[in-house]
């Protein structure tokens, strides 16, 4: 059974790490996924690096579903935004990590203007309203010849950094690098946005608008914000994006890439950072897995390949099953070991009974 642990400052309740071993675990983890790309090969050094993709994207959308509670189908639109506008910059002179950061400014700032309209619906009709925004920058791809290569798409070009030519296949190591570099970054200002005053009203509005009201919060100015800074993050990892499948045009970024990332978050365990990274583990590795699966029962005899669709069955029951069986996610499996280990043998059965986060009559409108 773990130590109790006794606060003597207040420091104490934003303390990032919980203890001297909460700080421990992470340096190894840290360790390991720099240590990755010497034990693996290529190709799931590779996958890593999609993976590291997909929980930035999926960060972004967390941000404003899982930490401010506002739905949204249509944040491919926002990867679509950062990836055109990135590609379209480095195509033309500029360098990297201008082009990067001018790409997630105009995301940022494009759902700073789209959010004031938008915000003002909730639940399913705020659901709709990105869902059409998603749809409607598809077509806007197409339209924009100039700066997206209209049907085309547009190519990522090499990226030159600190004397190297990284490139996602010439160079996968240094493309992995890159992706965790920016991925620590943008996890510790998330975790320190959390701890902050924004991050308190964010939740503060998630879980009660009424309630946030009366204690001073902006609402609308709150949402504004987290729709700001989650299309930010959104289009910096759809820059990142870029790089990793080479090609891009308006069929990379459909709607069903914002179904898959409000499904990461989701599965991942909302109101979690983890959950982010849980959800892209579950995105990238879990066809990945299956397909592995069913070669090797194809080795055996078993020709599960003859049933086309059946890959995705599947990975739709494991998604069924996982939610049923646990409504938080992978991050609430994890909590629930977590705390058998450390309550043994005083661990009790509905410990973790979920209750309502909200209530209904507590939304403004």
């Amino acid at each position: 059974m773990s130590k109790p642990r006794f606060k003597t400052r207040y420091d104490d309740d934003i303390n990032r790490f919980e203890s001297g071993g909460h700080r421990l675990q992470y340096l190894l983890l840290l360790g390991l996924a720099l240590a990755a790309p010497w034990l693996l090969g290529s190709y799931y050094t590779g996958e890593l690096s999609s993976v590291l993709v997909w929980s930035m994207a999926g960060m972004g959308v967390m941000l404003l579903v899982g930490h401010t509670g506002q739905v949204s189908l249509g944040h491919a639109a926002f990867m679509a935004i950062g990836a055109f506008t990135h590609l379209a910059l480095m195509l033309r002179g500029w360098h990297f990590v201008p082009a990067l950061m001018t790409a997630t400014l105009v995301s940022g700032i494009s759902g700073a203007l789209l959010a004031r309209p938008i915000l003002r619906l909730s639940g399913i009709y705020l659901a709709i309203a990105t869902l059409a925004l998603g749809i409607l920058v598809e077509d806007l791809a197409i339209v924009a010849e100039p700066v997206t290569g209209g049907v085309r798409g547009l190519i990522a070009p090499p990226i030159e950094l600190f004397g190297l030519t990284i490139d996602r296949h010439g160079t996968p190591i240094a493309f992995y690098y890159l992706c965790l570099s920016l991925v620590v970054l943008v996890t510790l200002a998330y975790s320190n946005l959390l701890r902050s005053p924004t991050g308190r009203s964010f939740l503060a509005v998630r879980d009660s608008e009424i309630s946030a009201r009366a204690l001073g919060v902006n609402v609308t100015r709150t949402k504004t914000l987290a729709f700001a800074l989650s299309c930010a993050i959104t289009g910096l990892a759809g820059a990142l994006y870029g790089h990793l499948v080479q090609a891009v045009n308006f069929e990379s970024f459909l709607v069903i890439i914002s179904i898959a990332l409000l499904l990461q978050v989701i599965v991942g365990g909302l109101g979690s950072i983890h959950g982010a990274f849980f959800g892209a583990v579950v995105i990238v590795v879990l066809p990945q897995g299956i397909a592995i699966a069913r070669d090797l029962l194809s080795d055996v005899g078993i020709r599960v390949a003859a049933f086309p669709g059946l890959d995705m069955a599947v990975f739709a029951l494991i998604i069924i099953v996982l939610m049923v069986l646990e409504p938080r996610g992978l991050y609430g499996v994890w909590l629930r070991v977590r705390t058998w280990f450390e309550l043994f043998p005083l661990y009790r059965k509905g410990l973790f009974r979920r209750a309502r986060s909200y209530l209904k009559t507590e939304r403004l409108k």
